[in-house]
């Protein structure tokens, strides 16, 4: 299920909207006003980089085996 990120082209309030589907044909009202004027934001997602397992670097840009200060 997606869920889409929307600024009120009217009060300037974001907005997320979970859709069932990529199909699925909600309108998209702002929660603030009402207005069903409203534009899709591009999203930026989240994701883990780097060596994951313990005693590793986490972020994978160093050789350390820990980030913070020594």
């Amino acid at each position: 299920m997606p869920i889409y990120e929307f600024k009120c082209r009217k009060c300037g309030e974001p907005f997320e909207v979970l859709f069932r589907s990529r199909e699925d044909k909600t309108v998209v009202a702002c929660p603030k006003c009402g207005s069903k004027k409203a534009e899709r934001l591009l999203s930026a997602f989240a994701g883990k980089i780097g060596n994951t397992s313990a005693g590793g670097a986490e972020c994978g840009s160093c050789a350390a085996t820990s980030c913070g200060p020594s």
